[in-house]
C-alpha cells in the first residue's frame, strides 16, 4: 500500500494529512478527541458545512491510522488546486479573511474557538473561500483571549492594509514571511494617516507595540482575560474594518489591457472562434491559462465546464477576473497572481511545506495567448527555454505567436534596443517543434497574429 505523509502537515500535534493509494486522508490524534467530538456533536460542523465555510469530510471506518496516536481517520472533500496567499488578489485575501472571521464568530456560538487563523487554512473551492483545517477548532474557555488574534492580523489584516493604503503588490511579502507580515514592519510601511483610524491604530499600530512590549516582558501578556462579549466585539471590529478595505486608485501595467488592445471586433471574435474550436477538439477536463489577464478567454473554457486556473502577473487584472467570476457565479475558474518568469517556488521547512506551482496539478491543456512576446522580448527568454518550460506543464498547448509587425510588440521595443534577431515565426516554429507536434495553425483575421495548437511529443 502506497502511503505518503503531506510535507506541509507536521506542525499540528492534533493530527496530520497523508495520501493513501492516491486519496487524501487526515489522521485525528487521540489528544484532539474531545475537541473533535465537540465539533461534530455540537452542531458546529453541520452549520459550517451548510454555510459552505468548512470543507466537509467522511469518516473512514475501521481505519487504524498510521501510528498508535490515532483516534480516527477522515477523508476531506477534494480541493482541485491548492493555492497560497501570496498568489491571491486583494479581493481573494479579503474574502478569505471574512470567511475566517465568520467561522470564528459562529464557533463562539457553539462553545468553540479557532486556535489558529492561518491564511493557509483557506482555499478557494467551487468559487468560494472555504476553511480546510478540521483540526483548528478547540473548546472555548470563558475569559480566555483569542490566541490566534496576532496570527490573523499578520496573515490577513497587515497585508490587506498594505495593499489598500500603500501598494497592491505588497502581499508578495507573504512569500518571505510565511507566518504573516510582522506587524511592526507593516506599521512602518503604512502611511502616517492610518494612525488616525481607530481600527488601524488598535489592530495594527498599537498591536505591533504591544507585541514588542510583551516579548520583552516574557509571559506578562499571558494573564490577560477577556469576556465573551468583548471577544465578539473584537471580531465584529475586525469584520467591519476588513469589509471597508478598498484599493485606492492604483494602476498596474496590464490592469486595463483590453481597453488598449489592437484587436478589432472582427479579429477578437475570430480569435475566440479558434480557441473554441481547439478546445472542442481537445476536450480537456482541466486547463491553465498562462497570462489570462482579466479572464476574457479563460471563460471560453469555463463555459465548456472545464476546470481552469487563470494565471497572470498583474494583481489588478487578477482581481478584476475574480470579482467578475464571483458576480456571475462562475465557480470553475480560479484566478491567481503568478509571474511565470519567477513562479511560486517550493518554500518553507526543508523547502517542502509549500509546493512549487508546477507540482500542484497536471492540466490537460494550456492557453498561452498574447504571452510569447512578453516572455521573449520583455524578459529575454529564448524560444527553446520557453518551449521546454511549457512542455513540462501539459500535453496540449494553444499558443498565439505575435510578430514584430504587431503594434504591441512595437510598443515593447520602443524603450529598448532590438537585439532579438531570432524573434520570428520561423524560429518560433523550429524551437517549439523540438518538443511539440503542430496539429493546427490559423492566422487571426484582421491582425498580425497566428494561433497554434500543439501536442507534446
Amino acid at each position: 500500500m502506497q502511503i505518503e505523509i503531506q510535507k506541509s502537515s507536521f506542525r499540528d500535534p492534533s493530527g496530520f494529512l497523508f495520501y493513501e493509494e492516491g486519496k487524501l486522508l487526515r489522521q485525528v490524534n487521540i489528544c484532539y478527541q474531545k475537541d473533535y467530538e465537540k465539533l461534530m456533536e455540537s452542531g458546529l460542523y453541520d452549520k459550517l458545512c451548510q454555510e459552505k465555510l468548512l470543507i466537509p469530510h467522511t469518516v473512514i471506518k475501521n481505519h487504524t491510522g498510521l501510528d498508535g496516536n490515532c483516534y480516527t481517520v477522515i477523508q476531506p472533500e477534494e480541493i482541485r488546486f491548492i493555492s497560497y496567499p501570496y498568489e491571491w488578489a486583494f479581493s481573494q485575501l479579503k474574502d478569505a479573511a471574512l470567511a475566517t472571521l465568520e467561522i470564528q464568530k459562529i464557533s463562539l456560538q457553539f462553545g468553540m474557538i479557532l486556535k489558529d487563523a492561518s491564511a493557509y487554512n483557506i482555499q478557494f473551492h467551487n468559487g468560494k473561500a472555504i476553511f480546510i483545517d478540521t483540526l483548528s477548532f478547540e473548546i472555548y474557555q470563558e475569559g480566555k483571549p483569542w490566541d490566534a488574534y496576532k496570527q490573523f492580523c499578520q496573515h490577513f489584516f497587515a497585508p490587506m492594509a498594505l495593499m489598500s493604503y500603500t501598494d497592491i503588490r505588497l502581499n508578495q511579502l507573504l512569500k518571505i514571511y510565511m507566518d504573516g507580515i510582522p506587524l511592526d514592519l507593516a506599521s512602518r510601511l503604512l502611511p502616517f494617516k492610518t494612525k488616525f483610524s481607530f481600527s488601524m491604530l488598535m489592530h495594527l499600530h498599537l498591536h505591533a507595540k504591544s507585541q514588542i512590549k510583551y516579548e520583552n516582558k516574557g509571559s506578562a501578556g499571558k494573564n490577560i482575560k477577556i469576556k465573551r462579549a468583548n471577544l465578539v466585539a473584537l471580531i465584529d471590529s475586525l469584520i467591519n474594518t476588513v469589509r471597508n478595505f478598498k484599493l485606492k486608485n492604483q494602476h498596474t501595467e496590464w490592469g486595463e489591457y483590453y481597453s488598449f488592445t489592437n484587436y478589432s471586433d472582427q479579429s477578437f471574435a475570430h480569435k475566440k472562434e479558434i480557441i473554441e474550436k481547439h478546445l472542442k477538439e481537445i476536450n480537456p477536463g482541466s486547463l491553465w491559462d498562462l497570462g489570462a489577464n482579466n479572464g476574457e478567454f479563460t471563460r471560453i473554457a469555463g463555459e465548456r465546464g472545464i476546470n481552469c486556473i487563470a494565471f497572470d502577473i498583474d494583481p489588478l487584472a487578477v482581481d478584476a477576473n475574480y470579482n467578475y467570476n464571483k458576480k456571475q457565479h462562475i465557480n470553475n475558474i480560479l484566478p491567481l497572481v503568478m509571474d511565470l518568469t519567477n513562479p511560486s517556488p517550493a518554500i518553507g521547512w526543508n523547502n517542502k511545506e509549500r509546493v512549487n506551482f508546477r507540482k500542484r496539478s497536471h492540466p490537460d491543456a494550456l492557453l498561452a495567448l498574447a504571452l510569447i512576446h512578453h516572455l521573449a522580448i520583455s524578459n529575454n527568454l529564448p524560444f527553446d527555454r520557453i518551449s521546454k518550460f511549457l512542455s513540462k506543464l501539459s500535453s496540449n498547448l494553444i499558443i498565439e505567436f505575435v510578430p514584430k509587425s504587431d503594434s504591441q510588440v512595437k510598443k515593447l521595443l520602443e524603450s529598448r534596443k532590438d537585439v532579438f534577431d531570432n524573434y520570428n515565426e520561423e524560429t518560433f516554429v523550429k524551437e517549439f517543434e523540438f518538443f511539440y507536434t503542430i496539429i493546427a495553425k490559423e492566422k487571426v483575421v484582421d491582425s498580425e497574429r497566428t494561433v497554434f495548437w500543439m501536442k507534446r511529443k
